[in-house]
């Protein structure tokens, strides 16, 4: 016999509405045969009708749309993760993207960079500002703490800083990839209105920028190489990989290590020097 209910976003709603405080949430505490909130009570929050929640609740009736299921979710109190189980439980899909900009990264995640004392790496958000970094990444890459927090962009970076492009064995090439995995970083996000003010000032900036753009292009920026010409080291080959930071969707930690051998030794040496 399966312990699974057959109504599972009916369930759902149930636990998270049995689990918060009415008396926090402004409800009188009173006699309640169960703890939580009452079920008008959630349907009061959501602005929707006490009939139709309890239908919802029992499988009963027509399915919410995506509005009327984000005014449930916060009704109650869901976290993002809750949000999205609930628009799979009743969708099968997640809810639409709605980009939030992140600001700073944790110290638990700064630490997870810091360990990686040989190889480069940064984390980004979906619109490729650079929040954090480490060590490898400041001297091998861009010392970032140089910049104003609103120049940390990888894209201002690669078509407006001259000693960037500089640095780049083939830039044409670094351009195109990094403008198409973009404006897919972006799309993916939800953070289309986000981007306009930078896309706008780049396309008056720079005509290759503006000339990529209009190409539509998109790609993924998951994995590669990476060919710089580093002032004390010379030419570099980095292989570089792409990770999704879990629990924050619009973060990616990139990492980046040398393809040779011979290129390893020479860097850690570098960076054993510049602490």
């Amino acid at each position: 016999m399966s312990v699974q209910p057959a109504n599972l976003l009916g369930h759902y709603l149930q636990n998270c509405r049995r689990r918060l405080d009415p008396e926090q949430l402004g409800f009188a505490p009173g006699r309640r045969r169960t703890p939580g909130l009452r079920r008008e009570e959630v349907a009061q929050r959501a602005n929707i009708s006490p009939t139709w929640y309890t239908w919802l609740e029992q499988g009963r009736g027509g399915g919410p749309s995506a509005e009327v299921l984000n005014r449930i979710a916060q009704s109650l109190l869901l976290s993002e993760p809750e949000r999205e189980h609930l628009f799979m439980l009743a969708f099968g899909h997640p809810p639409e993207a709605s980009y939030r900009a992140p600001v700073a990264v944790t110290p638990r995640l700064q630490r997870l960079l810091d360990t990686l004392d040989a190889s480069p790496a940064i984390i980004k958000s979906a619109t490729w500002d650079v929040l954090a970094w480490n060590h490898a990444a400041a001297r091998v890459l861009t010392d970032y703490s140089l910049l104003p927090a609103d120049q940390r962009n990888i894209l201002r970076l690669i078509f407006c800083a001259p000693h960037i492009r500089r640095g780049q064995r083939d830039w044409e090439s670094t351009a195109r990839a990094v403008v198409s995995a973009f404006r897919a970083d972006a799309v993916r996000a939800g953070a289309q209105t986000e981007i306009k003010q930078l896309v706008d000032e780049l396309c008056a900036a720079s005509p290759e920028f503006a000339a990529l753009w209009l190409n539509n292009d998109v790609s993924q920026h998951a994995e590669g190489i990476k060919c710089l010409y580093h002032a004390t080291l010379g030419p570099l080959e980095l292989e570089y990989s792409s990770f999704s930071v879990d629990g924050h969707p619009a973060l990616s930690l990139m990492v980046f290590n040398p393809v040779h051998p011979t290129d390893a030794l020479r860097l850690r040496q570098y960076l054993a020097t510049t602490r």
